[in-house]
């Protein structure tokens, strides 16, 4: 019998708790449709390899992909072969009819090369088993850019109209469609495109679930130096406004996803290429790898509801265990359920707290503050506290009372101030468990 030695620094507990958080996002992306954009300077990178890998997997796990590749540093080595000069004016190619038969030559090798990856299927590569089938082919319309601002752009072009019925046709055949930043215009002439702009046409015309560009130099990050893993479209508009030194293809990025957000595009991910295994995190982890804009909900505070419990069982049991919470078991936190907010993380829940008010004293107890360890010394305690004091203020309530083992400096530090057990409403009084000896605290709203 052959027996599999295990690798001792392998870690198995890591891997296990990744997949088994990976399994919902595996659930939720079969069947969708995602257009991922990405450069030339991707295929000519050491980790070309692992991306076409990665895209294969993708579509091994029934994401419907439609991939849109530039082809900018292999046009400008294949003009500089030939000693051609080039210019671009507003990140634009200015595109001459001598230039054009090199620029299909250097497309041409760069979509043969990728189809050639994606063909691989030698029996120790990634691909081994799967060689998904890539269709191609003139299903971008195209128009000249004409003359704008007194510059005649030649044969650079712009989408006219994207083939969404032809594509979707490639899709459901199971296939990955490829599109190469070359249109076609009625008349049969060939036009240079922006890569970046048929990815979001392409998105727009499918309705595409997700738009991916994969960045050459993303620089997304907020005063503390942290990187920026979510935005909202005006988020987004007040980046671009606020931060004009943002590099070039940054700021062009975040406007291409404002518009394919206004689009109908739901969500838009900007990952930057270099990092190994970009598209993986991003996808199949909580917290991805990159910066995403969608004007979708992707974290909020809301009502908790019976279906629920089960989630907030399992966010508050370990806090109860260490004897940080009192213990409420499935029965109560059922009946109670009214009183709880959580907040929500792409469907799960990392958050909760509670309000249970005492009208007659204008009082309310804030009670079963949480936060899944994961986020903790995020703000998001902080962002449920004033949730609960929107409520609390709603309901007519003037203050808030808790008590605590254990966050008593946290309490202090929002402008909860130190009380006695006699400054509690008199139902909670009786029943204030003197053995726990918990501290109380009351903030004037």
């Amino acid at each position: 019998m052959d027996i599999r030695p295990i690798n001792p620094a392998m870690n198995f507990e890591h891997f296990v708790q990744w997949f088994r958080q990976a399994g919902p996002y595996i659930n939720v992306h079969r069947g969708r449709t995602f257009v991922v954009q990405f450069g030339g300077a991707a295929v000519e990178a050491d980790t070309f390899s692992s991306l076409m890998d990665d895209l294969a997997l993708l579509h091994s796990l029934g994401i419907r992909l439609v991939l849109a590749h530039g082809a900018r540093p292999q046009i400008e080595q294949r003009l500089r072969e030939v000693g051609r000069e080039w210019r671009y004016v507003n990140g634009l190619r200015v595109t001459e009819a001598e230039d054009l038969c090199y620029i299909k030559q250097a497309v041409g090798r760069v979509r043969i090369r990728i189809e050639a990856r994606l063909s691989m299927g030698l029996a120790n590569s990634p691909l081994h088993g799967t060689r998904p089938r890539v269709v191609s082919g003139n299903l971008v319309t195209a128009r000249p850019l004409g003359v704008c601002d007194g510059v005649d752009y030649g044969f650079t072009g712009e989408v006219r109209r994207i083939d969404d019925r032809a594509i979707r046709l490639g899709l459901e055949q199971e296939a990955i469609v490829l599109l190469s930043p070359l249109g076609y215009s009625p008349t049969g002439e060939i036009f240079n495109l922006s890569a970046e702009e048929m990815a979001a046409g392409a998105a727009h015309a499918l309705r595409a679930d997700k738009l991916v560009i994969l960045s050459e130099n993303l620089e997304l990050r907020d005063p503390s130096g942290h990187p920026i893993r979510e935005l909202s479209p005006s988020d987004a508009e007040r980046l671009l406004a606020e931060h004009p030194t943002l590099n070039e293809e940054t700021a062009r990025h975040l406007r291409l996803a404002l518009r394919a957000c206004q689009a109908s595009v739901r969500r838009v991910h900007l990952l930057d290429r270099r990092l190994d295994g970009a598209l993986l995190l991003e996808l199949f982890t909580r917290d991805g790898a990159g910066t995403l804009i969608t004007a979708d909900i992707y974290e909020g505070l809301r009502p908790a509801t019976i279906d629920d419990v089960g989630g907030l069982l399992e966010l508050i049991q370990p806090l109860e265990n260490d004897g940080t919470l009192v213990r409420r078991s499935r029965e109560r936190l059922e009946m109670e359920i009214g009183r709880f907010s959580v907040l929500e993380r792409d469907g799960a829940i990392i958050g909760c707290a509670a309000l249970y008010p005492f009208p007659e004293e204008r009082l309310g107890e804030l009670a079963c503050v949480a936060v899944h360890l994961d986020y903790r010394n995020s703000g998001r305690a902080t962002m449920l506290l004033r949730g609960i004091e929107r409520q609390a203020r709603a309901q007519g309530l003037a203050r808030l009372f808790v008590l605590t083992t254990r966050a008593a400096h946290w309490f202090r530090e929002r402008s909860f101030e130190p009380a006695e057990v006699a400054d509690l409403p008199m139902g909670k009084q009786a029943m204030y468990n003197w053995q726990r000896r918990s501290k109380v605290f009351i903030k004037t709203l």
